[in-house]
């Protein structure tokens, strides 16, 4: 089924970006960048997994006519909008959190000319 196909193309799409999200809390040197991948990678993650959810959900309510769907992407899309609020909320929470405690950001851009003089 070609639903199923688009579900399946959307649920890799939100793995992927869940996995760039703990890849750059690994790696990134402080709070502030690891907060900005980790936000940015799961919000998108998990909206692109909930699509992926409710694109199964609307192509099996269509085929089966089972209500059970209906509540599925109900739920789903309310998820989607209370993730988007509180991902934005709680990373500006943290981070202005960060800044008062005296976290100081790692120095974001090297300017080799700069220390050469030139």
């Amino acid at each position: 089924m070609l639903a199923d196909s688009i579900a399946f193309v959307l649920l890799v799409i939100g793995l992927i970006f869940n996995a760039l999200g703990v890849i750059g809390l690994l790696r990134f040197p402080d709070v502030y960048t690891r907060l900005h991948a980790s936000t940015k990678a799961t919000t998108f993650g998990s909206i692109f997994l909930c699509l992926g959810v409710v694109v199964y959900a609307i192509a099996h309510y269509f085929w089966t006519s089972d209500s059970q769907y209906l509540m599925v992407i109900v739920h789903t899309i309310i998820a989607v909008f209370a993730l988007a609020v509180t991902n934005a909320a709680g990373s500006h929470a943290i981070s202005r959190a960060a800044y008062k405690s005296g976290q100081i950001p790692e120095p974001a851009v090297v300017d080799k000319l700069a220390e050469a003089g030139l």
